[in-house]
């Protein structure tokens, strides 16, 4: 047999054997990390529903692979023969459904290192209309978000791409041609939690010998203002629960100082090492509060004075003379989101985060942590109907997605770094993420970072 020709039978041969190998990932995906389709954004993704994308890749696939994907069976030679036609491996045999399906159950890590098998797989991993369907689908399902993570929402608004008009219109090893004006791609790995963990930059050396000098230095302990609807709505008591959980924020101080009988302020210890202060602030005194969550009633917010309003007809707010001494003195921020579906009046409330923020002293180096409360977790049973529902696309959360929070709030357009949080009153999950990212916000050295 020709040089030539045994090179490239053993190309072949290894993308067929290492087809079969994702293969055997993908069915062991598939048994550990079942989870049904989430129901999310029911009025955009009737616009692009699994349909529409089995469509376009199945076009694809058949430009692709003129002989209808069907694998030389067992003769390299043949294979070898055909040099300028692409040979299908394993998993490129399979149909598109059960292709589309596969890569629905892989996570964003998997789906990438899927497409580094073959130049086939490389095309058919980055289709914009794949992207932006799992975008629409897992979005709302991430618990957290922030400045630099936050995807452009704007481009989920922007026509469709034409479904006539596929990636089989070039030769699919020719990347010159890719730019594509919304890259779903790069929005949905710059977003998703786990991709983010996965792909951190690792410390050098230096800054981990730096971070152990430093905190053998005694640092002032950090101090955050924590205001919000979430303090004061919700059926469980945030604060309440913050002070009697040793098990997740021990606290290490009582309350310091009363400052006009609005807030306290309440010193927590974050992994055993690290003293931070909260100081509450609540729209009113505890009677009048209390009154208003069983009325489901708003009431008078005392943390702000209203100054007329805009060109627009939106309010105008600044913090009341005894709050802007708090302001100045903190180091970030807590806002405490009602995150419960139905609840929350963004205009307002963006209106008085930027209030707040406006009053810091180097205002735009302050970190705000939005914590996106409920007041418990939905039930296993509540749980299974909403799974079963999701299938006919009536399933609702129990929560508004954090996304949708930073959206309500106008977080995106502050120049403050951000993050949102999804947390539970009642368990406190999900609250030392945020804590944590707030720590580094405020140069914080923790272990291990």
């Amino acid at each position: 047999m020709p040089r030539d020709s045994q090179q490239q039978g053993s190309k072949t041969e290894r993308r067929v054997v290492t087809a079969r190998n994702i293969d055997i990932t993908v069915i062991h995906a598939l048994r550990v990390h079942y989870r049904p389709a989430p129901n999310v954004m029911a009025a955009k993704t009737q616009q692009l529903n699994e349909s529409a994308v089995i469509r376009r890749l199945r076009r694809f696939r058949d430009r692709y692979f003129p002989n209808g994907g069907k694998v030389v069976e067992d003769d390299l030679t043949s294979a070898a023969d055909t040099v300028g036609e692409p040979q299908p491996g394993f998993m490129d045999s399979l149909p598109v459904d059960v292709q589309f399906l596969i890569m629905t159950f892989l996570s964003p890590a998997s789906i990438c290192s899927l497409g580094a098998t073959s130049r086939y797989w490389r095309a058919m991993v980055r289709d914009p209309l794949l992207w932006r369907y799992f975008l629409l689908r897992d979005m709302p399902n991430w618990p957290s978000i922030d400045h630099v993570s936050m995807p452009q929402l704007e481009l989920l608004d922007t026509p469709l791409i034409d479904e006539d008009e596929s990636l089989d219109d070039r030769e699919e090893w020719d990347f010159k041609g890719t730019e594509l004006k919304v890259d779903y791609m790069s929005e949905y790995l710059k977003g998703c939690p786990s991709s983010r963990r996965q792909w951190l930059p690792s410390r050098p050396a230096y800054e981990v010998v730096t971070s152990f000098l430093q905190s053998l230095v005694p640092a002032a302990e950090p101090r955050y203002a924590m205001f919000g609807p979430g303090m004061e709505q919700l059926d469980v008591s945030l604060v309440t629960r913050l002070m009697y959980a040793p098990d997740v924020l021990p606290v290490s101080g009582t309350p310091q100082r009363q400052i006009h009988g609005i807030g306290s302020g309440i010193s927590y210890i974050f992994n055993n090492q690290h003293k931070f202060n909260i100081l509450t602030l609540y729209s009113t005194n505890r009677a009048e509060r209390e009154k208003a969550r069983l009325q489901q009633q708003t009431i008078s917010n005392k943390l702000f004075t209203c100054e007329g309003t805009d060109e627009s007809g939106c309010p105008i707010y600044s913090p009341a003379p005894q709050v802007q001494p708090v302001c100045q003195a903190v180091d970030g921020f807590i806002y405490v989101a009602n995150a419960e579906p139905g609840r929350g009046d963004g205009k307002s409330e963006a209106v008085q985060i930027r209030a707040m923020l406006s009053s810091a002293e180097v205002s735009a180096t302050r970190p705000l942590l939005v914590l996106s409360c409920v007041s418990r977790e939905e039930s296993e049973e509540v749980r299974v109907t909403r799974l079963q529902t999701m299938t006919s696309g009536n399933g609702a959360r129990c929560r508004t997605p954090c996304v949708d929070i930073a959206k309500r709030l106008g977080l995106p357009q502050l120049a403050n770094p951000w993050m949102v949080q999804d947390i539970v009153a009642e368990s406190l999950s999900g609250l030392l993420d945020g804590v944590s990212w707030l720590l580094r916000r405020s140069r914080v050295k923790l272990s291990g970072s």
